[in-house]
């Protein structure tokens, strides 16, 4: 069993762990639009890293990791949410939900990839702000698929009444 002082040990060894971005978004999306997985987005990267794309356009979806950094220092502090803010939701630890407001506020979300100019990607779905930085792009293959997943009771509410939007 892990002990506390084992937990607290390995974290003070690791007082910081420091990331460079390697490039921003580039999107005409504003607030909530971000959201529409049909919205097209540019992610440039730094020229200097333009050779280490080679060989993702074989790759039609990828992960992109991101920093959210309109998150405050406020709402970092935030342990416990309502999902997508809705006071009919449960009150539920952060880490159960996709809420912006974590300790270290990274997205991740999977995009689809329509066209690599240089050190540009161009993606489908990417729901980050304008000028948002890139922390890494990661192919997505099949090692990222299950079939035996399981999801809470309100998150399927919440995808019903997703689907229900579409269909109306």
């Amino acid at each position: 069993m892990i002990q506390t002082e084992d937990v607290m040990y390995i974290l003070s060894s690791f007082s910081k762990a420091c990331v460079e971005p390697v490039g921003f978004v580039k999107t005409d999306a504003v607030g909530t639009e971000v959201r529409d997985k049909n919205v097209v987005s540019q992610i440039v990267f730094r020229e200097e890293l333009t050779e280490a794309l080679e060989g993702v356009e074989e790759f039609s979806h990828l992960f992109v990791l991101f920093w959210l950094h309109e998150t405050s220092d406020e709402k970092r502090q935030t342990l416990k949410v309502r999902p997508r803010g809705r006071p009919d939701m449960p009150l539920l630890g952060l880490f159960a939900t996709r809420t912006p407001y974590r300790p270290n506020p990274i997205g991740l979300t999977r995009v689809k990839l329509l066209k690599i100019e240089g050190n540009i990607l161009t993606v489908q779905g990417l729901d980050a702000y304008d000028g948002t930085p890139i922390l890494d792009v990661k192919p997505f293959d099949n090692w990222d698929t299950t079939e035996d997943f399981k999801v809470p009771k309100w998150w399927k509410q919440l995808e019903k009444e997703r689907a229900n939007k579409k269909e109306a």
